[in-house]
């Protein structure tokens, strides 16, 4: 397998920003790496935030341990501002992903 295949494989289904480190693109990986981890970290702590407060509602009796009371409290935290922050932070992360996989693809052909 040559080394712009590597490098895109990598980007792809491994992390963005793993191609460029094969290609020892160090300023891009990190940038890549940086934004895609920040990302991550937002839509994950956000998330958790969300889940945490339904849980709670339920163990306090606040909602009914009914799977579609605790579906309609899910649906009424998604229409919050939290789910449009979360919805900009999974488009930069799948828009710097496949920043990574075309321009990892780019470098090695350059290169090699």
């Amino acid at each position: 397998m040559n080394k712009t295949t590597k490098a895109v494989l990598l980007s792809a289904l491994v992390f963005p920003g793993c191609g460029h480190l094969l290609l020892k693109s160090k300023l891009m990986a990190g940038l890549l790496i940086s934004i895609s981890i920040a990302c991550l970290y937002f839509i994950l702590s956000r998330t958790l935030d969300i889940a945490n407060e339904i849980s709670a509602k339920v163990l306090s009796g606040e909602i009914a341990l009914d799977a579609g009371k605790i579906a309609d409290a899910i649906s009424t935290a998604s229409a919050s501002s939290d789910s449009q922050q979360i919805t900009v932070a999974t488009w930069v992360l799948i828009i710097c992903w496949v920043i990574a996989i075309v321009d990892s693809y780019r470098l090695a052909k350059k290169k090699y």
